[in-house]
């Protein structure tokens, strides 16, 4: 096995340290080293759509905390963690985290539900998050809040974590092997995908009643509809051509208009992907898995189950059917944007750049500067092609300390219209306040990627920070997730 080693960024001193770390790696990651405030900061700008203006350049992004009832409802824990959304200063919340538009289409058995029965719950929380914002900042003016529908689809787990329970649109050659799903498992009907369809309208405008400001029609990491756009194999209405692939969300984006009048609408979109990758079988000493390697693919060239990837050579992006589909949203209206890649599953180093994998995962098989370079250069391309469309960008977080030096600069240049959190919104929330007024981060809490926020869940725990964050790093939970981290590390060992 070939170890690969990389700089920790927490291991660079000031940010002339930094830069020339990025010139050794030939990276293209703009970046300031003035930063500046309050009205002076490009980050503090307001940006206006047709009907609503974000009140700067900060989102965050769906974070989950698989911390929900049996029956779809918020926890004290799910209260909490949008809680401090609020106190985040940002002033676009993206979705708070995924809500299943089914109980089929539930990613675990704790994801939050969208049903008349939990429209309490719902709209507990987008109280919560507001009265926490209007305390920290002082103001609302600006904060756009959104809601964020998802049909897990491949990956569903309603009933039992350990239960896998996929609603596939097709048969895939690699993830059905890695997913164990048979040759004849079956396929969604259209007739299924119709009432899917319905149930995203009924969570739209249970949304629209709650007063949420927006919707995401999620279209990415593999859930369901990001795999319409990869339906190249499928039959019917919903697959095939990209008018075909393209019909669910031309179909949810027509009915929640007809059901929600006056709702805005967004998409989390995975702009690109790459094929599945695997752990190396070795291990490195010490127990950790080795570097992630592609899965064989000689024999499925052309390759056909995937979307924003050459067909020819899918370990390379091609932007080519992403900007139909971006063309196709600013044709629909669809003014905001949330850019991502690949999948948490499948390729997690294409998605979530980090030096420390889930425990599950593999070791990076690059430097994840050179991942969050890849977003970074993707959601350009995208907003040079498309001004008139707002869009946030991903894969901020692994940039550490130096977060603000490089979103700065991302805003400034044009690169991106809005820096979005994820990872560091568990562990830092207040991050985008401290950097808008002035104050020097607070280096203690700064997200690492230790990624224990995805071993946790995996394992059936709830999601946080539990390295940063007293309130996991105190609980029971903690101590359970430490014994699965050994459990894991020893079996690797073997």
């Amino acid at each position: 096995m070939t170890q690969r080693r990389f700089t920790p960024i927490g291991s660079l001193r000031g940010v002339d340290e930094f830069e020339d770390h990025l010139k050794s790696l030939e990276l293209t990651i703009p970046l300031e080293k003035q930063l500046l405030w309050g009205p002076d900061s490009p980050l503090g700008q307001p940006i206006s759509l047709k009907n609503m203006t974000i009140g700067n350049r900060f989102a965050i992004h769906p974070m989950e905390g698989w911390d929900g009832t049996a029956d779809g409802m918020p926890t004290e824990k799910t209260l909490r963690r949008w809680r401090r959304f609020g106190q985040s200063g940002a002033k676009l919340i993206w979705g708070g985290e995924a809500v299943a538009v089914s109980h089929d289409g539930r990613a675990n058995p704790n994801q939050l539900l969208s049903a008349d029965s939990t429209r309490v719950g719902l709209a507990l929380l987008r109280e919560e998050l507001i009265k926490e914002h209007r305390q920290t900042t002082g103001s609302v003016d600006g904060l756009v809040v959104g809601l964020q529908l998802t049909h897990s689809g491949r990956f569903s787990h309603p009933n039992a974590l350990a239960r896998s329970e996929p609603r596939i649109l097709y048969h895939h050659p690699i993830l059905d092997s890695k997913l164990e799903i048979s040759e004849d498992y079956p396929v969604l009907t259209d007739g299924e995908i119709r009432r899917i369809i319905e149930a995203f309208h009924n969570a739209a405008r249970i949304a629209y009643d709650i007063g949420f400001d927006f919707v995401d029609i999620k279209h990415c990491h593999g859930y369901l509809g990001h795999e319409f756009l990869s339906a190249h194999t499928r039959d019917g209405d919903y697959g095939g051509s990209f008018e075909n692939r393209t019909r669910f969300l031309r179909e949810v984006a027509e009915g929640i208009r007809a059901s929600a009048p006056g709702l805005g609408i967004g998409v989390r979109l995975s702009a690109f992907d790459t094929i599945p990758f695997k752990p190396e079988s070795d291990s490195e000493p010490g127990g950790k898995h080795g570097p992630g390697l592609p899965e064989p693919v000689q024999d499925y060239t052309p390759y056909r189950w995937g979307f924003g990837l050459s067909a020819s050579n899918p370990l390379e992006a091609d932007l080519s059917e992403t900007i139909r589909f971006v063309s196709l949203l600013a044709d629909q209206g669809i003014e905001l944007l949330n850019i991502s890649a690949g999948s948490p599953y499948y390729n997690p180093h294409i998605q979530r750049p980090a030096l420390y994998p889930p425990s599950d995962g593999y070791l990076p098989p690059e430097d994840p500067l050179r991942g969050v370079e890849r977003q970074m250069l993707a959601v350009r391309a995208l907003k040079q092609l498309f001004p008139g469309v707002t869009m946030v960008g991903s894969a901020y977080s692994y940039l550490q300390d130096f977060l603000p030096n490089v979103a700065q600069a991302a805003v400034r240049n044009e690169w991106v219209d809005i820096v979005g959190l994820g990872r560091m919104a568990l562990a830092y929330p207040e991050l985008p306040q401290d950097i808008l007024e002035g104050r020097p981060l607070r280096h203690k809490t700064v997200c690492r990627t230790f990624s224990d926020c995805t071993t946790a869940p995996r394992n059936g725990l709830p999601s946080g920070c539990y390295p940063l964050d007293e309130y996991y790093k105190l609980s029971a939970a903690a101590g359970e997730l430490k014994q699965v981290k050994r459990l894991r590390d020893a079996e690797n060992r073997r």
